[in-house]
Formats: structure tokens, sequence, C-alpha cells
């Protein structure tokens, strides 16, 4: 019968061999790249982006009232 730590040895020698290897360091690197390329745009963050929805979708509904207001007042002063 199999020994179980010697599954555990294998799996942590394999965890070791593939953190050693170059792959780990390109991902950092593209990781830190890709990062600092985030950082150069002008990005707005999804609640930040929602709120200002919001806003607008308010200002717009606002706006339309009074439009409707302002042509109900024309009509009267044309009558």
């Amino acid at each position: 019968m199999l020994d179980p730590k010697f599954f555990e040895d294998i799996s942590a020698r394999i965890s070791a061999a593939l953190a050693a290897t170059p792959a780990a360091d390109i991902e950092k690197n593209l990781r830190a790249m890709l990062t600092a390329q985030f950082a150069r745009l002008d990005l707005v963050t999804r609640e930040d982006f929602e709120i200002q929805k919001e806003l607008l979708a308010r200002a717009q509904a606002r706006l339309a009232q009074l439009e409707a207001r302002l042509a109900e007042l024309e009509a009267q002063r044309k009558t």
C-alpha cells in the first residue's frame, strides 16, 4: 500500500518546481505591467459609474419636467 506522505511529498515537489519556472516570473511581471498601465488610464470604479448614471437619470427626468412646465406656461401665455 502506498504511503499518503509519498503523495504529499510529490505534490510539494511539483509545486516547488512550478514556482521556480519562468512562468511564475512572467505572470508576476505581467500583472505588475498591467497594474501600472491601468493606473495611467483615467478609469472610474463601477460604483462611481453607477452613481453618476443615477445622477444623470435624475437630471434628465428633472429636465423633462421643467420642459413640460415651460411648455405649459408658454401655452397659457399665448391664450
